[in-house]
């Protein structure tokens, strides 16, 4: 999928949460996001981040730079 597209999307999703708390709105994007996003949706939006720029919403921005972060820890080391 194209990434403009997935940042377009995140940022719509993230303009639902915008009334919300700002936890609350992290929180609503990685449901949301967890739920109906594909594991590649999530993985090209998630290498291009930086790419992007202001072109994505900051709270979805921080959902997933927390889930790239979360991710590499929980990853378990692979041996040599």
């Amino acid at each position: 999928m194209n990434v403009e597209r997935l940042a377009e999307m995140a940022n719509d999703i993230g303009a639902f949460f915008v009334s919300a708390e700002s936890r609350a709105a992290v929180a609503g994007i990685a449901d949301h996001i967890g739920k109906f996003w594909t594991p590649r949706m999530r993985e090209q939006l998630t290498e291009q981040l930086p790419q992007i720029g202001d072109g994505i919403d900051s709270c979805a921005a921080a959902l997933l730079r927390l889930a790239v972060q979360t991710r590499s820890k929980a990853q378990p080391a692979v041996a040599a």
